[in-house]
């Protein structure tokens, strides 16, 4: 048996499953009644993890801002991992919307992460190593209280717990 146990805190998005997921959004608008005849375009930029949304009315782009979020649910990817940035007018009379991947742990929400399993007064270490935070501890049962603990801070970003060992 281990002596001590570790568990990694990360905001990752799986790319492919967002890949995934925008075919399937793009299949859905063009099968869909209110979006016949109209350009409706979904695009995603992998480098800079962003979604633009490009159609004729604010009204179009809501739509087709659910028709995104709805399958990126289905793809178990949680809606906070997706912020609306800006909104503009397009060429054309269109309207471009933008939307990014929150997919980073920044260091701001790795502090508050990391002060409130201090503050838990756990026999735990949480460290921040990068984009992560580290916390081990020799007792599981205090490791699976970390996490739950973190998932009550509420924050807006598509947390994952790995390599619990």
């Amino acid at each position: 048996m281990a002596s001590e146990h570790s568990f990694d805190i990360s905001a990752q998005v799986d790319l492919m499953e967002v890949k995934n997921a925008l075919e399937a959004a793009k299949k859905e608008v063009a099968a869909r009644y209110d979006f016949k005849g109209i350009a409706a375009e979904i695009e995603l930029n992998e480098k800079d993890k962003f979604i633009t949304l490009l159609s004729t009315s604010d009204n179009k782009i809501d739509a087709l801002k659910d028709i995104v979020i709805s399958k990126l649910i289905k793809r178990n990817i949680p809606p906070v991992a997706v912020s609306e940035s800006k909104r503009e007018s397009a060429s054309g009379g269109k309207i471009k919307a933008t939307l990014n991947l929150n997919d980073t742990l920044d260091s701001e929400n790795s502090k508050k992460i990391t002060k409130a399993i201090k503050d838990a007064k756990l026999k735990v270490n949480a460290t921040i190593r990068g984009e992560e935070v580290r916390v081990a501890g020799k007792s599981i049962d205090d490791l699976q209280e970390c996490i739950r603990i973190v998932k009550s801070l509420n924050l807006e970003l598509p947390l994952s717990f790995r390599n619990l060992k």
